[in-house]
């Protein structure tokens, strides 16, 4: 019988599309130049299967439920994020821009465990120990059970796992990891297939709350295969420019917490310092009777935050107007200048339109539609919003000011923030009781609230 041979084949290293021969552009995901060529070698024989283990099905009511404490870092905007803290054999998957503080959140994160006299392991791909030892110099994490070490090989990290018996692993990068036993180099699809694959059962057989750092494409995508986001337990990014002081981790996958919650921090010397009232750090430097500028309410988790919408809009001599966003969906923005085109009567196919969500912040949510035409119609007109009113409401097609979730608990951070007006949905406002020392003025359609504000 002919013995089985390596077999060559070509991987797309964006989305991990096989093919037999090279391919200029990948035929599943669009890429270009994504192919690189892997090794596939055949099983050694007498290798157990993974059925020889002896599992067997059973029924889902009989499995024992141990209602355990989560492990919490020390750092509540990242608990928060994670949904209370970490669950044992959790797989947690960090993604971001270079340099924008993923390695500085996991040491930060791993000091505050080992504040609490537990042992951690922190495993760097990308730097030696002794910058490790540096960087911990400049945060002040310094802690005798922070143990680290500068590991590629995922043999020899599984190794150090099963002597040292951490209680929360790091592992950064997850690009950087590879396995002798795939001949592709570090960073392809197989060997970050391989090496994830090999820490989630680790983390599930062993409990131990595992952390990978991973790198992000220029499309802000984390490398490698989609795959990866779906074999790990929650997946979080780190948003922020690198100019700038502020920083949202963001939750987009959570299997034991919310999607929704993020949490905020602020980039200083000595590393992340949380935000503790991301309203009143957004709303700091607003600028007094300035034409396009509202404040609106965004539910973040169960979170409200009061954020800045500005809008400039201007003539162009051009005959297809500008629209540059940052920080909404431009398709939303777009949608709602035409309703304003329509029922409002503002002609503002012959200007450029510009929005900014002052801060860095993202939103997507529909609540915000009412402060996005607000601020549009004053730089429009010219004419200021008074700086004590607040902002609420989602506007359909028709030009209709449409209930939204969670009112109270927004019109209460506003006050809170000494706003003493808001202009709310009149469907909620029925529902609404009045709070004291807060006028709460209610709109059915975006002509009413704009004839309410001018």
């Amino acid at each position: 019988m002919a013995r089985k041979t390596a077999k060559s084949l070509f991987v797309c290293q964006f989305c991990g599309y096989e093919s037999a021969k090279w391919l200029g552009r990948c035929t599943e995901c669009g890429g270009w130049d994504t192919f690189a060529e892997e090794v596939r070698r055949p099983p050694a024989p007498g290798n157990k299967r993974m059925t020889d283990r002896g599992n067997r099905p059973v029924p889902i009511d009989a499995v024992e439920i141990v209602d355990e404490e989560r492990l919490l870092t020390g750092i509540e905007e990242f608990d928060r994020v994670l949904g209370g803290g970490l669950v044992a054999g959790t797989l947690v998957l960090i993604g971001g821009d270079p340099g924008i503080g993923k390695s500085t959140l996991m040491l930060q994160a791993l000091h505050g465990m080992a504040a609490t006299g537990r042992k951690v392991l922190y495993v760097s791909g990308e730097e030696s120990v002794r910058q490790l030892r540096l960087r911990s110099r400049r945060l002040e994490a310094q802690s005798p059970t922070l143990l680290v070490v500068s590991e590629i090989d995922i043999d020899a990290v599984m190794a150090m796992v099963e002597s040292e018996q951490p209680d929360v692993l790091v592992v950064d990068s997850i690009q950087t990891m590879f396995s002798p036993e795939i001949t592709s180099a570090p960073g392809s699809v197989s060997q970050v297939r391989e090496s994830t694959m090999r820490l989630m059962l680790m983390a599930k057989r062993t409990g131990i709350p595992t952390f990978l750092v991973g790198h992000v494409t220029k499309e802000g995508a984390i490398a490698g295969p989609r795959l990866l986001e779906h074999m790990v337990d929650t997946v979080l990014y780190f948003e922020g420019d690198r100019n700038h002081i502020f920083r949202i981790l963001r939750a987009v996958k959570n299997r034991f917490g919310s999607t929704n919650e993020i949490g905020v921090f602020e980039m200083k010397e000595r590393g992340l310092c949380q935000v503790a009232n991301p309203s009143a750090v957004f709303l700091s430097e607003r600028p007094e009777n300035a034409a396009g500028s509202v404040v609106t309410a965004s539910m973040e988790g169960t979170r409200p935050i009061l954020v800045e919408l500005q809008a400039l809009a201007s003539s162009t001599s051009f005959g297809t107007p500008r629209r540059t966003i940052l920080g909404l969906d431009a398709n939303r923005v777009a949608l709602l200048v035409a309703v304003m085109e329509k029922q409002l009567g503002m002609h503002l196919m012959g200007h450029d339109i510009f929005m900014n969500v002052a801060g860095g912040v993202k939103i997507v949510e529909p609540a915000v539609d009412m402060g996005i035409v607000s601020a549009v119609a004053s730089s429009f007109l010219d004419r200021p919003i008074r700086k004590d009113t607040l902002v609420i409401g989602e506007v359909g097609l028709a030009g209709e000011v449409r209930a939204v979730g969670n009112l109270e608990i927004r019109v209460l951070e506003a006050k809170k923030m000494g706003f003493t007006r808001c202009v709310v949905p009149l469907g909620s406002l029925k529902r609404l009781r009045q709070p004291e020392g807060l006028d709460l003025e209610g709109v059915s359609t975006v002509a009413a609230a704009v004839e309410l504000l001018f």
